[in-house]
């Protein structure tokens, strides 16, 4: 599984680089602050959403500690998406929260 920290993704955004960020959490978490631009989609619903992506982008999962992010990494691995997990998610988040 590929992996990238939040300094990391903070870094190529404020470098202007157009990235699919995917937050898995849940509604209520990503209403109470989340990485401006992102897409959400509850872990929970991404079986079921997974149709909504394009296998030919790249996506970062982001979640509030890295677990659901990992967990929605090897889903999306295993069904070949192109996607790199956020760790430590946005508790170490330090760029910008919309």
């Amino acid at each position: 599984m590929k992996e990238m920290t939040a300094k990391e993704v903070q870094q190529r955004i404020e470098n202007g680089e157009m990235l699919n960020l995917i937050d898995v959490r849940e509604v209520d978490e990503v209403q109470a602050g989340h990485i401006p631009g992102i897409t959400n989609i509850p872990l929970g619903l991404l079986e079921f959403r997974s149709h909504e992506l394009d296998k030919n982008k790249q996506y970062i999962m982001v979640c509030r500690s890295g677990g659901r992010s990992g967990q929605a990494t090897q889903y999306l691995e295993s069904h070949g998406f192109d996607v790199t997990n956020m760790t430590g998610g946005m508790l170490s988040w330090e760029g910008k929260v919309e």
